[in-house]
């Protein structure tokens, strides 16, 4: 439960940070990795909306960049009423780098409300094995 609060402090952090001009709509990520470290991203929004990145993603890439390529856990967090959980998209640049144990934490500022298998939000990711 330890790094589950580091995760959220982390992502927590992180969210004060994000570039939302245009929704006033800050969200978090904080990504740990199976060796331990913990990567965090921020939303960042563009002008012109499709441009615009989500938290997630730059928690991937920061783990991308330092040479990590597996997630354990990842943790969101916004100031919202509902809890918010990665789109589509997002959840489908975390089963690239996620097993059948990864979780995904939703929190508020408050902390932690679900946690979820990433199969339970994907449950039919699209696939290499698709492919073939």
């Amino acid at each position: 439960m330890v790094m589950l609060d580091t995760l959220f402090e982390k992502a927590s952090e992180t969210r004060k940070n994000a570039y939302a001009p245009y929704s006033s709509f800050n969200v978090g990520a904080a990504i740990l990795t199976p060796s331990g470290h913990i990567y965090v991203g921020a939303n960042v929004e563009n002008v012109s909306y499709p441009c615009g990145m989500c938290a997630e993603s730059g928690a991937i890439s920061a783990m991308i960049a330092a040479g990590e390529y597996q997630i354990a856990d990842i943790l969101i967090v916004a100031d919202s009423k509902n809890l918010i959980s990665p789109c589509g998209a997002g959840l489908q640049r975390i089963a690239e780098f996620a097993d059948d144990h990864t979780m995904i934490h939703l929190a508020d500022l408050e902390g932690i409300k679900q946690s979820y298998p990433i199969a339970k939000l994907l449950p039919v990711a699209f696939a290499e094995d698709l492919k073939k």
